[in-house]
């Protein structure tokens, strides 16, 4: 780094972390750049922990702070090629979570260039999204979105919300309007009042919203629709409380606490390093076993709704899938089978994965574009009662 140019590079850096998302003033780059004066850092090494000590405020904003390093200090040349990341590809394997860069970070080097190349790719970037309007991109399917259509529809999952009646439970809570009297909180409230007057104090059933536990298949077909479905999870498990993600393909994962982070690249990134087998085979009926004897006492309490997110291929043909699928759905109040081969109009349960699934199901809808995640929300917000007249037409 030339020495000379020392406060001009540390401003471009500290904006670059700015346009990223880092609250970082001009104070900062000040003291940022006199405490490379006064360490005097000759080794990269040096430069990295004064820079992160200066710059950083708290340790979730270390992983773009390495990567905007990385990229704005050893290879100046590396924003053009991220914004070829920004273009479809024609084939190829799909990159995994952790192998994909911060979008907030590439929209930060998109914003570095030059004003006339800015100019002429922003153009570009318009001319793609003329025809994908905000109508258009929810009725797209996430297998055939570009890069920046994707991007563009996990801004939208971000603000999607999944909504679920409240149900009444035994339990009882203080209210005016209670038709009940709470005798232990009436005689409470007569000892710190002396005993003179009694007065009553009523309760009534308490409402809450049941907990959601969701299922996910990550096996390769379904591919590009679990990496889009595991944004909209990111955004309503921040949304409310009591939700419990599971993801499986040959093995089954816990990533609940990965997603609770606030920032979702982070939390990608964590989910990432806690999936084995992403991408692999599928083992529905393995993978149900193991939920329903380890984790379905823990999450499926007080009237728990179940989204099942696959495709139905199973490797092992289906075996033992219908006695694991009839004991899901006893043990939940509502089970949801969302599938995204469900979007072909001649669909017909001819797999014997989707044929030992589909007789346990109260609700059996496509989860293929943003559209059908606003249908879901539409669906199981009303009366959770279950009906499976609508399974008859599949088996």
């Amino acid at each position: 780094m030339n020495q000379g140019r020392l406060p001009e590079n540390v401003v471009h850096f500290t904006r670059l972390l700015r346009a990223a998302g880092l609250r970082i003033g001009p104070d900062r780059a000040i003291d940022a750049v006199r405490a490379l004066e006064i360490a005097g850092a000759h080794r990269r090494e040096d430069w990295y922990w004064t820079m992160s000590a200066v710059l950083l405020s708290r340790e979730q904003q270390r992983p773009i702070f390495d990567q905007a390093f990385n990229i704005f200090w050893r290879d100046p040349k590396l924003a053009e090629r991220m914004m070829s990341l920004m273009l479809p590809k024609a084939h190829g394997r799909a990159p995994k979570p952790e192998e994909q860069q911060s979008q907030r970070l590439t929209d930060a080097l998109y914003h570095q260039k030059n004003q006339s190349e800015k100019e002429q790719e922003r153009i570009e970037l318009e001319a793609r999204l003329t025809f994908s309007s905000r109508e258009v991109l929810q009725r797209m399917d996430f297998d055939t979105m570009s890069a920046a259509e994707l991007t563009e529809a996990r801004r939208m999952l971000s603000e999607l919300r999944l909504p679920l009646p409240v149900i009444r439970t035994r339990r009882f809570e203080k209210k005016i309007s209670g038709i009940r009297i709470d005798l232990r909180k009436t005689l409470q409230e007569s000892l710190r009042k002396g005993g003179d007057v009694i007065p009553l104090v009523r309760a009534a059933p308490r409402e809450l919203h049941p907990p959601l536990v969701v299922l996910c298949d990550i096996s390769g077909s379904m591919n590009p629709y679990s990496r889009m479905f595991l944004h909209f999870l990111h955004a309503i498990t921040n949304d409310r409380d009591r939700v419990s993600v599971f993801v499986f393909g040959t093995r089954l994962t816990n990533i609940t606490r990965q997603l609770r982070h606030r920032d979702v690249d982070v939390a990608m990134t964590r989910v990432a390093e806690a999936i084995k087998d992403w991408s692999g085979g599928t083992r529905i009926g393995g993978s149900l076993r193991e939920f329903n004897y380890k984790w379905a006492r823990r999450v499926l309490g007080q009237n728990a709704c179940v989204l099942l997110v696959s495709d139905g291929l199973d490797r092992d043909a289906g075996e033992g899938l219908a006695g694991e699928m009839e004991r899901l759905s006893k043990s939940c109040r509502f089970l949801v089978w969302l599938n995204p081969l469900l979007r072909y109009e001649k669909f017909e349960a001819r797999p014997a994965g989707v044929r030992a699934m589909l007789p346990f199901v109260d609700l059996f809808l496509p989860v293929h574009n943003l559209k059908s995640l606003v249908d879901l929300a539409k669906a199981i917000n009303g009366p959770m009662v279950r009906t499976r007249q609508e399974m008859r037409q599949w088996t």
